[in-house]
């Protein structure tokens, strides 16, 4: 059964003007971590139908930035999605999520995929509490399996996958 979003909350597709916006309360929703270089314009124009906010009185309560793998044509992407600290535990990350795998659904992608950072504890159990599973890396950080210079350097990444 689809979630429900909260009462008073409005979701949209993301825009490319919603890139400020979304960059500009990373360092907050992220402890203080610099994720801007994680977020080009781009997704937000190319991936506008597979990407969504949240607002609350027209202020940013959540985003996901998704997409139908182009080359993987049974496959959906999560590459970015976050909940204000405010509002994390009330079912909104959950709706996020729900939206983007009925989107893969209609469109035959029964495998999706997302990353999160090590160091990211509350990512890492929102995605085991909603059914992925951590895939095989090349290294283990804290016990957890990870994939060592994902986008970069020194950037290990925590890969997930669920089977909807």
């Amino acid at each position: 059964m689809a979630r429900l979003l909260p009462k008073g909350f409005e979701l949209r597709n993301s825009t490319q003007s919603d890139h400020q916006r979304i960059n500009g309360v990373l360092k907050v929703w992220w402890g203080g971590r610099d994720l801007t270089w994680m977020l080009p314009k781009l997704f937000l124009i190319h991936f506008c139908n597979t990407s969504f906010v949240i607002e609350k009185d027209e202020a940013l309560i959540a985003f996901l930035i998704g997409f139908l793998s182009p080359s993987r044509v049974k496959e959906g992407f999560i590459h970015f999605a976050g909940v204000h600290p405010d509002f994390r535990g009330i079912g909104i990350g959950e709706y996020l999520y729900d939206r983007f795998f009925g989107i893969c659904k209609a469109s035959s992608r029964n495998i999706i995929r997302a990353c999160t950072s090590p160091v990211n504890k509350g990512s890492i159990e929102f995605h085991k509490k909603i059914g992925f599973n951590i895939s095989d890396g090349n290294a283990e950080i804290d016990g957890i399996q990870v994939t060592l210079d994902y986008n970069k350097p020194n950037d290990p990444k925590v890969l997930f996958e669920i089977e909807i």
